[in-house]
């Protein structure tokens, strides 16, 4: 890999994954590197698991804390959390094995918004940061870095991190080069500035991370593909909420309230948000630009289009047939996509600048507009709230998405009450299932209701959202948010007793 690793002084620190492990120590705290399943690495986590398993097995104390940029792969999350080596995760996760460890108990799991974090580690809310652990796709003569497929958290981890571990990856293509950009202006008041980005393209830091030679303890040489699933096909639900959306964007460019070519585009990751994007695709749209956390397949097929001009992100989320395509044809896409530190890419401030169209799933919502989008049944975690709120407090319009029941019908995903709030009533525009849309700007929640249940609601679910709103406005006092406290979540206790939310 000597070219890849063109610095001298680094190639001297060239060593085996399972040395690299032998550094960590028993409660350290790693900032690993990745977002979603693209630029994590990938040797080094399956050692340091190996490493604590036999620990274990000896009867010692082992765990490690880790922060990532959102969630990884099972390389990572999935191996640490298997030999129960994870004490504290944050702040996003999607792994199945992660996420059973954190809803038993043997993982703390706090739950952070994206867009935050990083500053939460520079500050020292967390305490010392002993490692970075981090993927590059090469590293120059003059010793700078350059990430793969995301961006993350990475910079603000290797400028806390004590130590630092460099997996360099020659599966990630080279011409990934002069994608990133870098942001180093972060301070605190009185000496913050503003971020100087006013159009989704502008680039405003460097294309390679800088990283003190000093602090570098390991270097590891890989040869591992991002680990993101492929897709699933559209299925007609997506595609019908996918429409609603669309034409509700139509709708706002016909009352002058955007412009022809919409606002920056911003949506979650999964079957929805893929069905926009087609249903963009074959649209006489033109010149759309998006400012989001991660590019999708169908964000690829938009540039490959000419639909869209430039994407900014913090990684990719690509189906492994579309990061074979984004390795061979980078020094393509290099000319049409951003990445960014998450800092940037989810900052309240540039979102709210940019009129960003927010558009983001969730678990349920209930009849006022509140959305849960982080724990079933109000306990068990599912992934984590990421930057949906970072997106929705502060879009142009944010719209929530979601198919209207869940469990075959067993679980209706509007409610009297959500059982975990994750964004109020006050952040919640639009919300949208395959049954309809319902516009809640400039409504007073006794106006909202009749609107989500008549609009939203699965027609199974309807009348007992109907009937206990009506009883709601009859037998409760106050009538600015009805509601029956000894029935507010008869729905999922129902559930957790019978298997279904539906009466019997």
């Amino acid at each position: 890999m000597s070219e890849r690793i063109a610095n001298e002084a680094m190639r001297q620190k060239v060593m085996s994954a399972d040395d690299a492990a032998a550094l960590i120590h028993d409660k350290a705290q790693i900032g690993f590197g990745g977002f979603t399943g693209s630029g994590y690495p990938k040797e080094f986590p399956p050692a340091l698991a190996k490493r604590i398993k036999a620990a274990h097995e000896k009867g010692e104390h082992f765990t490690v804390n880790v922060f990532t940029g959102a969630s990884t792969a099972p390389e990572l999350d999935g191996e640490l959390a298997g030999v129960d080596g994870i004490g504290l995760r944050s702040p996003y996760q999607s792994d199945p094995m992660m996420r059973a460890k954190i809803n038993d108990g043997t993982s703390y799991y706090d739950d952070i918004h994206l867009s935050q974090f990083g500053m939460q580690v520079r500050e020292g809310f967390f305490g010392k940061l002993d490692f970075a652990v981090i993927e590059a796709t090469k590293i120059t003569a003059d010793g700078n870095v350059i990430p793969t497929s995301s961006i993350g958290n990475n910079a603000v981890y290797i400028e806390k991190a004590e130590k630092i571990i460099i997996e360099v990856n020659d599966w990630q293509s080279e011409d990934l080069e002069g994608m990133h950009d870098i942001y180093y202006g972060f301070a605190l008041p009185p000496h913050r500035v503003p971020i100087p980005i006013t159009h989704p393209g502008d680039r405003i830091g460097e294309t390679y991370l800088r990283v003190p030679a000093n602090k570098v303890v390991a270097v590891i040489e890989t040869h591992d593909p991002d680990r993101n699933s492929p897709f699933k096909p559209i299925d007609e639900a997506s595609h019908k909420i996918a429409g609603y959306l669309l034409d509700f964007y139509d709708n706002e460019v016909a009352q002058g309230r955007m412009p022809k070519n919409l606002l920056p585009l911003q949506s979650g990751v999964g079957n929805i948000p893929n069905a926009v994007l087609d249903g963009l695709l074959h649209s006489d749209l033109e010149h759309l630009t998006s400012y989001t956390e991660v590019i999708q397949d169908g964000m690829i097929d938009l540039i490959d289009a000419g639909k869209i001009d430039v994407a900014s992100a913090t990684a990719f989320s690509l189906s492994p047939d579309y990061a074979h395509k984004m390795n061979v044809n980078a020094a393509f896409y290099r000319n049409h996509i951003i990445l960014r530190p998450q800092e940037i890419s989810n900052h309240p401030e540039v979102i709210r600048r940019l009129g960003v169209l927010g558009a983001n799933g969730m678990i349920e919502a209930d009849i006022y507009g509140n959305v849960n989008s982080t724990h079933v049944m109000g306990s068990r975690m599912m992934n984590g709230i990421g930057g949906s709120g970072d997106f929705t407090r502060n879009a142009f319009i944010s719209a929530f998405v979601s198919p209207s029941t869940a469990k075959g019908g067993k679980i209706s995903a509007i409610v009297p009450m959500v059982s975990h709030v994750d964004h109020t009533e006050h952040d919640t525009m639009v919300i949208i299932t395959e049954q309809g849309i319902a516009d809640l700007r400039g409504l007073a929640p006794r106006q909202r209701a009749p609107k989500i249940i008549e609009n939203c609601a699965h027609p199974d679910y309807k009348e007992m959202l109907s009937d206990y709103y009506e009883r709601a406005l009859r037998d409760c006092k106050f009538k600015q948010t009805p509601h029956l406290l000894n029935e507010a979540y008869s729905w999922h206790t129902r559930f957790l007793e019978t298997g279904t939310m539906k009466l019997n």
